[in-house]
């Protein structure tokens, strides 16, 4: 198979690549495969052999970006086994084949049917073969070839990084490098001048320049001043073609800003400035400001003021306010009109961070003259002293000075002072100001071991000017006088042993003064004179305050005498001096050999008589035990005793529970039953004993005939009646039971339960003369009668 193409060297030749293509197809180019063919000898078989092909590689082309009517032709195929009878169709496949580039089957022609873009894609591979039309087998193997894009110049330079923001010093030195910019071409760097880049400057002239090759940018002018123009618009054009007529081109903008540097000064507006301050301005408040102007920027125009010299650097200070770049006039003295009317400050404004390459430019400060004019105002008095130490002595008379405080007015007109206290806490109520003169005087009577100092507050007005009032502290310390008596520092508790000898230190006692030391600190120890001799003790004064008690016998028993009481008479040093009878109690305790005590007072009398702590403790829990088995025998006992009275308040029927037999006559005062047993017996209306009623219901008699011949049911009726009549009834139901056997008998009843329904005669009152054990006897029976006539 052949294959015929012709390349073009550049876009002037494409026609007459057209026209070689076309013409050549025939005659060069081409690539020859011959086959090896063998012979049919009879009576031989048919030997396959490899065949063998020879070619040559070459490329095909097309332009990119054609615009043409017609398909633009690529080149040509063509097989050897091709006899020009049609026999031969030729096949493409690969990348494009069918859609981008097409053949013709029978003669071999390619040709590319769409505008092709190098930029997105630089070559195709695609792959031919030829084969029999009639039996469809091919006539050799398939070949692989290349269709490369041919590059025009369609692209222009691109900037991708702008525009561009950088900044630069201001007077920087002509040449200085200010930025690199750099231009991409999308067309083949490879193939002509279309992708070859020149770079130019079309706006920022004479300021800034740009390298042609480099795209680097300098300045291009010395000593250019931000104050004078600060930011700089800069264009930059990109042309490829090596900047030929025809190439395209690519622009970008570059903004540059000049920073600041310290190259300027700092100027005050004024050479001289005037400013009126009041004499009743306060210590440390801010009286002006004063700026000095630096065209720089940041912390190159940071300064700092000074007051350089002038007769009020000890009056006034400046500081440097850090935000506004301003300088703060304050007060450092207070000021006084009468004294001095006016100040002259020199004010110095110089930069904190200097740039050494521009000292030339300075010197980097400036300084002007400020005059403070002070201006008379009306001042509040002014006491001499700026506070006032007084004293007094305690238990002075109400009335008594204390001292004196003083006040002028500081104006020229001298007016006159009233002065007084301000009662803002209870302690200014102890003390009283004459208006005019100021003398302060006592208004109670102090006692300085309760309060020994006082601070009060004293303020002074003009009599002119009311409003006007300044104060001043006063402290009031109150002198000690000798009031107060010694006392002993502490109870003291005083053991002394048994077989203490005489002589021996048994305690040492201090004593104490509420008084100060000038008045009490010297104290006098001594027994009461008063009294007799002490025979037991003897009191040793120490000279330092302190005294020590001694005893004058050998042994002491506790068991004769266990306390001693021992009068002391204290006295201090003061004038005059004071003195106070204190009375030391001092026990007698037994006491180990090496002087511990063991025992005193009870616990010393029980040891004595051989009985130890544990017997003592033994013998009392015994006690304590006796004790609780008594308690709880008495509690026992008590309950078990039932109470016979019921409440007074219980009007209910009693239920009262017998344990014996036989009927007694407990049983006739709680219910006379002897009705219930016959009802031939109930000749009356019986009431019960132990409730009284209040109205009594009308007599009924019946007759003893009626008596025999009642029925049961009648009776059981009447004494139904009876009980709902019964107004002394409670206001409940009762149970009553009825046990009726019949008729007595002829023989009349046995039972001492019916002796008590006979009446009897026999007088008892005979039994009261035997004397008052048998009166209330007589009594008893004596009312049985009144009762059942009742």
């Amino acid at each position: 198979m052949r294959i015929t193409s012709t390349s073009c060297i550049c876009p002037v030749l494409v026609c007459l690549c057209f026209v070689q293509r076309c013409y050549g197809a025939a005659h060069h180019g081409s690539i020859k495969v011959t086959r090896n063919q063998t012979k049919h000898i009879e009576g031989e078989t048919e030997v396959h052999h490899r065949p063998k092909r020879g070619w040559v590689w070459n490329q095909f082309f097309v332009l990119e970006e054609h615009m043409g009517p017609d398909p633009q032709y690529v080149g040509k195929l063509h097989s050897n086994s091709d006899k020009g009878d049609g026999s031969v169709k030729y096949i493409l496949t690969g990348e494009g084949a069918g859609t981008i580039f097409i053949i013709d089957d029978t003669t071999g022609d390619i040709h590319s049917t769409k505008s092709l873009d190098r930029e997105q894609k630089t070559h195709y591979v695609l792959h031919a073969q030829a084969i029999d039309r009639r039996t469809n087998k091919p006539l050799e193997p398939e070949s692989e070839f290349i269709i490369k894009v041919q590059d025009i110049n369609d692209n222009a330079p691109k900037f991708t990084d702008g525009p561009y923001i950088v900044t630069v010093p201001e007077m920087s030195e002509m040449g200085t490098s200010v930025l690199q910019v750099t231009a991409t071409d999308a067309d083949d760097p490879t193939y002509g001048n279309s992708a070859r880049v020149v770079y130019s400057i079309l706006q920022g002239q004479p300021y800034f320049s740009v390298d042609p090759k480099t795209g680097v940018i300098r300045t291009a002018l010395h000593n250019m001043d931000r104050e004078a123009r600060e930011h700089y618009s800069v264009v930059i054009q990109a042309k490829d073609m090596a900047g030929q007529v025809g190439g395209l081109s690519g622009s970008t903008t570059v903004n540059i800003t000049l920073t600041d540097v310290n190259d300027n000064p700092p100027r005050f507006p004024q050479k001289h400035y005037q400013l009126y301050v009041p004499e009743s301005a306060q210590v440390g408040s801010a009286v002006g400001k004063i700026k000095a102007n630096d065209a720089d920027t940041g912390s190159n125009a940071d300064m700092k003021y000074t007051i350089i010299n002038g007769n009020g650097s000890g009056v006034f200070s400046i500081t440097t306010d850090k935000e506004t770049r301003e300088g703060i006039l304050s007060l450092k003295k207070p000021l006084n009109y009468e004294k001095k009317k006016s100040y002259t400050l020199n004010i110095e404004g110089a930069n904190t961070h200097l740039d050494f390459r521009f000292s030339h430019l300075g010197p980097f400060k400036d300084v002007t003259m400020l005059k403070v004019i002070v201006g008379d105002v009306d001042e509040p008095p002014l006491f001499t002293m700026p506070f006032y130490v007084m004293e007094v002595y305690e238990n002075a008379k109400i009335g008594t000075p204390v001292g004196t405080v003083t006040a002028h007015d500081p104006d020229a007109a001298n007016s006159l002072v009233r002065y007084f206290i301000d009662h803002n806490t209870e302690e200014d109520r102890y003390f009283t100001i004459d208006a005019s003169t100021g003398t302060i005087k006592t208004a109670k009577i102090f006692d300085r071991e309760e309060t020994p100092w006082y601070n009060i507050t004293v303020a002074a007005s003009e009599i002119d000017n009311p409003g006007l009032v300044s104060h001043v502290p006063v402290g009031v310390r109150i002198l000690d006088v000798n009031d107060n008596p010694p006392e002993l520092a502490r109870d003291y508790d005083v053991v002394i042993c048994e077989n203490t000898k005489p002589g021996q230190v048994i305690q040492t006692i201090t004593a104490t003064d509420k008084d100060n030391s000038a008045n009490g600190a010297r104290f006098h120890f001594s027994l009461d004179e008063g009294l007799s001799l002490n025979p037991n003790f003897t009191l040793r004064n120490n000279e330092d305050n302190t005294a020590s008690i001694l005893t004058k016998r050998r042994r002491y028993s506790r068991t004769s005498q266990d306390i001693y009481y021992l009068p002391v008479l204290i006295s201090d040093g003061g004038m005059p001096p004071l003195s106070s009878s204190s009375t030391l109690t001092i026990r007698v305790c037994a006491c180990e050999r090496d002087g511990r005590v063991r025992t005193c007072h009870a616990e010393a009398l029980l040891s004595s008589a051989g009985l130890s702590t544990g017997a003592l403790i033994a013998i009392l829990l015994c006690i304590v035990i006796l004790l609780a088995i008594v308690v709880l025998f008495i509690t026992l006992r008590r309950s078990k005793k039932e109470p016979l009275i019921i409440s007074e308040e219980d009007v209910r029927e009693n239920v009262v529970t017998y344990d014996d037999e036989g009927g007694g006559e407990e049983d006739t005062e709680a219910f006379d039953i002897t009705a219930l047993r016959n009802p031939s017996a109930a000749e009356e209306l019986k009431y019960r004993r132990d409730v009284h009623p209040e109205v009594k219901p009308l007599s009924r008699h019946h007759p003893s005939s009626s008596l025999d011949s009642i029925d049961v049911q009648e009776f059981l009726n009447q004494r139904l009646a009876e009980a709902d009549l019964d107004p002394s009834v409670p206001p409940y139901d009762s149970l009553q039971t009825y046990a009726y056997e019949g008729h007595r008998s002829e023989g009349g009843s046995i039972s001492s339960l019916d002796s008590a329904t006979t009446h009897s005669d026999q007088d008892y009152n005979y039994l009261g003369d035997w004397g008052p054990e048998f009166k209330k006897l007589a009594e008893l029976y004596g009312e049985v009668e009144p009762e059942r006539t009742t």
